[in-house]
């Protein structure tokens, strides 16, 4: 017998976050899911993106719904079109840009769960008045396991 109870999610009882220029949509977290995985929807303007990083506690996966998404990995570039997945490794430096000229949408996940507290910590940061203090915003990624990289 499993200790995870089933879930179901609708739309209007998932939660939407906005932080990095991003708009994601909490689908699964970890109190939905006892702790083995998040999982959201995500909205990337053109040109938008993340700084490049790399997690300590959680591997995680992007599958490119609509638009084109290039992904940074060892140093290289590689863009993904719609349908195409990505998987990055606890460990790995990378990152993500929307390269296309309208907003890109993906399906992601990490396992376990915990990205989508620091993902609400910084929504806040970034949803007070000015420019989000990012000193701030590398010292919650820190807190959580996350770690921003110069490229």
């Amino acid at each position: 017998m499993s200790d995870k109870s089933a879930v179901i999610v609708r739309q209007n009882d998932a939660r939407v976050l906005r932080a990095f220029g991003l708009e994601i949509t909490i689908l699964l977290d970890g109190e939905r899911t006892g702790g083995a995985l998040t999982m959201w929807t995500e909205i990337t303007p053109p040109g938008g993106g993340p700084p490049p990083h790399y997690h300590l506690n959680e591997d995680e996966t992007f599958h490119v719904i609509e638009g084109r998404v290039a992904f940074l990995l060892n140093g290289d570039w590689n863009e993904v079109g719609s349908g195409g997945t990505a998987f990055m490794p606890r460990g790995i430096v990378h990152t993500f840009k929307n390269v296309g000229d309208q907003p890109s949408r993906m399906l992601n996940m990490t396992t376990p769960s915990g990205f989508e507290k620091f993902f609400a910590r910084c929504a806040d940061e970034f949803a007070k008045p000015g420019e989000p203090d990012m000193s701030r915003i590398v010292e919650i990624g820190v807190e959580h396991g996350i770690h921003f990289v110069q490229e």
